[in-house]
C-alpha cells in the first residue's frame, strides 16, 4: 500500500509543488482552517446532488450523445454496428469499474498505477465511506465519486471506435476495450488524479518536510510533476485519440477509400448527438470540480463560451477556405471546442476561453483536411484530428491560461494556506514544459499500449472483417439487423 512511499521519496524535492497541481486545485476556498478527518458528517447535499446530477450529464454524452454523432456520420448499412459498440462499451467497462477498474485507478501503490486489489470489487466503498473533495474539510459519498468516475471511464474507449468504424469486428474490439482500459486508461487516470485529498496535504505540513514528501509520493506520476487537468484532456481526449489513430493504422483503409465517396447518411442524427454531448459536457467539466462551487461555475461558463467560439470558428474557417459553411463543420467546431476547453476549463477565465475556441477549431480543420489526406490515413470519423490534436492544444494552452495575469485562477496551496488561492507569482513557461511533458507521457503509453494489444489480438483472432462483410455492411453481417427497412 505504501509502495510508493519508498519507491518515490526522491521526488520529494517536488512535493510540495506537484501537490498545487491537480485540475480543480484552483478553487475557492473553505472557511474552516481545522484539519478535517474523512467523514461524511459535512457533506453538503447540494455536492452530492449536483456530482450524481454530473454523472447523469456524462452518461448522456454516451448513450445516447456520442452514439447518434457517430451513428450518423456513417454509412446506412453501418449504423447500428457504431450504435451497438459505444452502447456495449459503456455496459462493458461500467462492470470492469466497479470490479477493478477503481481501485487500479485511485489507491495508492506506486506512481504509475494503484493497486487493484485494494478495493477489488468496491470493498470497503460502502453508504458510509467518504472521498476527498478539492476543498478542506469537505467530502461527498465515496459511491458517488465512483459514480462520477465511472463514466469517464465509461466514454473514453467509445471515443476511439470513430476511428475504425464499419470495417471492424465487433467481440475482437470488445476484448482490446477490456485490456486496453486496464493496462491504458486506468494508469493514465492515475497518474493525472490520483492524489490523497487537501486534508492529508495540510495535516501532511503540520508535522513536517518529512510528511509532505510522503503524502507527495502518495499520488500518481504526472500530478507529482505539477500537470493540470481538470477534466481529462491528456486522460481521456489525447489517451483515446493516439488509440484511435494507432488502430486505424493498423486496421487499413475502409474498401475504397478514398475513391468512393462516402457521406455521412444523417447529418440530422449527428446534429442531435452534438447537441446531446455540448449539454453532457457540463457534467463533465463542471462536474470535474467535484463541489457545487464556484470553481463548478467558472467551469461550466469556460465550456460554454469557448465551445460557442470554436462552433462559430470553425465555420468561418470553412467559409473561407471552402465557400460553404456545413453542419458538419459547425458540429465538428463545437466538438472540438469541447475537447479543447476540457483540461483548462476549471483553471482558465472567460477571455481565455473564448481564446482557446477560435484557435482550437482551424488546428484541428487542418489536420481533418489536409494532414489526413496528406498522409492517407483513413481515420473514418476524425478522432484522431479532433479528439487528439483538440486535446493537445487544450492541455498545453492550459498551462498559459491559468496565469491569474490572464485572467486564470491560479493554483491552491494547501500546504502553507489550505484552501487559498495563488494569484502570483505565475511560472507559466515553466508550466508550458510541464503541460508538453504529460502530453508526451500520455502519447507514448497510450500509442505503445495500444499498439501491442492490437498487434496481439489480431494474431489470435483477427479485426478486420471480410471484404464480403464490409460491402454488406456490419449491421446485417454483424449484427443481423437493419437500422432501417424501406
Amino acid at each position: 500500500m505504501k509502495q510508493s512511499t519508498k519507491l518515490f521519496a526522491g521526488l520529494g524535492a517536488i512535493g510540495v509543488a506537484a501537490l498545487l497541481a491537480h485540475p480543480a486545485l484552483a478553487q475557492a476556498a473553505a472557511a474552516a482552517p481545522e484539519i478535517a478527518t474523512p467523514s461524511l458528517a459535512k457533506m453538503d447535499k447540494g455536492d452530492n446532488t449536483w456530482m450524481m446530477v454530473s454523472s447523469l450529464l456524462v452518461l448522456m454524452m454516451s448513450v445516447p450523445g456520442l452514439a447518434l454523432f457517430y451513428g450518423g456520420l456513417v454509412r446506412t448499412k453501418n449504423m447500428l454496428s457504431v450504435l451497438t459498440q459505444v452502447l456495449m462499451i459503456v455496459c462493458m467497462v461500467g462492470v470492469i469499474w466497479v470490479c477493478w477498474g477503481y481501485s487500479e485507478t485511485f489507491t495508492t501503490y506506486s506512481a504509475f498505477v494503484g493497486n487493484p486489489f485494494t478495493k477489488l470489487f468496491l470493498k470497503g466503498v460502502d453508504a458510509n465511506a467518504a472521498a476527498a473533495t478539492f476543498s478542506n474539510g469537505v467530502y461527498i459519498p465515496e459511491l458517488t465519486y465512483v459514480l462520477f468516475q465511472m463514466t469517464f471511464a465509461m466514454i473514453t474507449p467509445a471515443l476511439f471506435i470513430g476511428s475504425v468504424a464499419e470495417r471492424i469486428k465487433f467481440s475482437p474490439l470488445m476484448l482490446f476495450v477490456a485490456l486496453w482500459v486496464t493496462f491504458v486508461y486506468f494508469p493514465i487516470a492515475h497518474m493525472v488524479w490520483c492524489w490523497d485529498g487537501p486534508d492529508a496535504v495540510a495535516a501532511a505540513a503540520l508535522k513536517g518536510k518529512a510528511a509532505l514528501d510522503a503524502v507527495s509520493a502518495d499520488a500518481g506520476f504526472l500530478f507529482q510533476k505539477g500537470a493540470l487537468d481538470f477534466a481529462g484532456g491528456t486522460v481521456v481526449h489525447i489517451n483515446a485519440g493516439i488509440t484511435g489513430l494507432v488502430m486505424c493504422l493498423m486496421l487499413g483503409k475502409r474498401l475504397g477509400y478514398p475513391n468512393e465517396p462516402m457521406p455521412p447518411h444523417s447529418l440530422t442524427m449527428t446534429m442531435i448527438g452534438a447537441a446531446l454531448l455540448w449539454v453532457g459536457w457540463f457534467g463533465f467539466n463542471a462536474g470535474s470540480n467535484l463541489e457545487a462551487s464556484s470553481i463548478a461555475s467558472v467551469a461550466f461558463m469556460n465550456t460554454m463560451i469557448a465551445t460557442a467560439a470554436a462552433g462559430m470558428s470553425w465555420l468561418l474557417t470553412e467559409q473561407i477556405v471552402r465557400g460553404k459553411p456545413s453542419l458538419l463543420g459547425a458540429a465538428s467546431g463545437v466538438v472540438a471546442g469541447l475537447v479543447a476547453v476540457t483540461p483548462a476549463s476549471g483553471f482558465a477565465g472567460t477571455m481565455g476561453s473564448v481564446i482557446l475556441g477560435l484557435m482550437v477549431s482551424p488546428i484541428c480543420f487542418f489536420f481533418v483536411s489536409y494532414v489526413k489526406s496528406k498522409f492517407k490515413y483513413d481515420d473514418s470519423l476524425d478522432v484522431f484530428g479532433v479528439h487528439c490534436i483538440g486535446g493537445i492544444t487544450g492541455a498545453l494552452m492550459t498551462g498559459i491560461l491559468a496565469n491569474p495575469a490572464l485572467g486564470g485562477q491560479g493554483v491552491a496551496d494547501y500546504a502553507s494556506k489550505p484552501g487559498t488561492l495563488v494569484v502570483a507569482p505565475y511560472d507559466w513557461v515553466g508550466q508550458l514544459i510541464i503541460q508538453a511533458e504529460a502530453v508526451g507521457l500520455t502519447l507514448v503509453w497510450s500509442g505503445v499500449g495500444a499498439f501491442v494489444l492490437y498487434f496481439i489480438i489480431d494474431k489470435l483472432w483477427g479485426f478486420r472483417v471480410s471484404e464480403e462483410t464490409e460491402r454488406e455492411g456490419l449491421d446485417i453481417a454483424e449484427h443481423g439487423e437493419r437500422a432501417y427497412h424501406y
